[in-house]
């Protein structure tokens, strides 16, 4: 649809991005682009990425019918914060789908934190079993910060956090006046439902700690797999797009690249009925996350829209 508001690019910076991104608002937008990538109607390349000595920077442009053009260019960088943890850095230009005109520029951190812990959430609500109750998040970063957020949302939701660093941890809920604190493995054990969002290079969830019926959502890993290998060949995998499986690291997901394709359905298609999901109580499900492009489009579809209507943001000529 073409922009009404006159010329002029839209600029938000990071905090105006995160008022402009509302979880519920974005969590329905993130399920139609979900379903639309099942469908095969998203235009979206694999991820390509520039690589420093340091890290990479990727550069992620989508298409989904009825949310938008977008485009982003995020930095990833190791352990690159004061904190220690890796950082997503840049920026998600939102475009006019019939004109091609810029019409804003906005956060990339905080546009693919919403995005990535609306899109886990989706894969939760629809593989993780109706009684679950405990859910574990692992990991004390800006992507944990964000999938606390939908928690927290939750009625009844028993929320622990999981780190290397207990201390980190424990500091964390406090923070967050939410859940409790614990090691890794103590977390995982008691989880109906374990939120992994790490930069770990090497696996922090074993098979051996997942109860039976438990489900596994891995978001983080960019340079390394987040559970073992027992775990996934144990799992029902799910994933946003074929690419997770077929494509080689930074675009498709470190733990998955020797998996049979025919053994990951699409997130999309569960939301949209074609997959039946989950077939049993005591199955393991595991829903692996890469990003995709789509998904972006779906956050800053929506950071447009709000930002327009209370007001964010500044416009400049470019």
């Amino acid at each position: 649809m073409a922009d009404p508001a006159g010329s002029g690019v839209l600029v938000l910076d990071r905090e105006q991005t995160r008022a402009a991104a509302p979880p519920d608002a974005v969590l329905a937008a993130v399920r139609t682009a979900l379903i639309a990538v099942g469908r095969g109607d998203v235009s979206a390349p694999p991820r390509v990425a520039a690589h420093s000595a340091h890290g990479l920077l990727g550069a992620m442009p989508g298409y989904v019918p009825r949310l938008g053009l977008s485009a982003k260019l995020v930095s990833v960088f190791g352990a690159g914060g004061a904190d220690g943890h890796g950082a997503h850095r840049g920026i998600v230009a939102h475009f006019d789908a019939e004109t091609g005109r810029p019409l804003a520029v906005m956060d990339a951190e905080a546009i693919t934190a919403v995005r990535t812990a609306a899109t886990a959430t989706a894969a939760m609500l629809a593989l993780a079993r109706q009684d679950a109750a405990r859910f574990a998040v692992i990991g004390t970063g800006t992507q944990a910060r964000a999938q606390i957020g939908f928690i927290a949302s939750m009625e009844s939701a028993e929320l622990v956090v999981g780190a290397r660093d207990p201390g980190r941890a424990e500091r964390l809920a406090a923070e967050l006046s939410r859940g409790s604190a614990t090691s890794i493995e103590a977390a995982v054990k008691t989880a109906d439902v374990v939120f992994c969002c790490t930069s770990s290079r090497q696996p922090v969830v074993r098979r051996s700690w997942l109860a039976d019926g438990a489900h596994l959502s891995s978001v983080g890993g960019s340079d390394g797999p987040e559970f073992d290998a027992e775990t996934l060949r144990a799992s029902s995998l799910f994933v946003e797009w074929p690419g997770a499986v077929t494509e080689a690291p930074p675009a498709g997901a470190w733990e998955l690249q020797d998996t049979d394709p025919a053994d990951a359905g699409l997130i999309g298609d569960v939301l949209d009925g074609r997959h039946p999901g989950r077939r049993s109580a005591t199955e393991l499900t595991l829903f692996k996350s890469t990003g995709h492009a789509a998904l972006d489009v779906a956050a800053a579809s929506v950071a447009y829209r709000q930002a327009r209507e209370h007001g964010l943001g500044i416009k400049v000529n470019l």
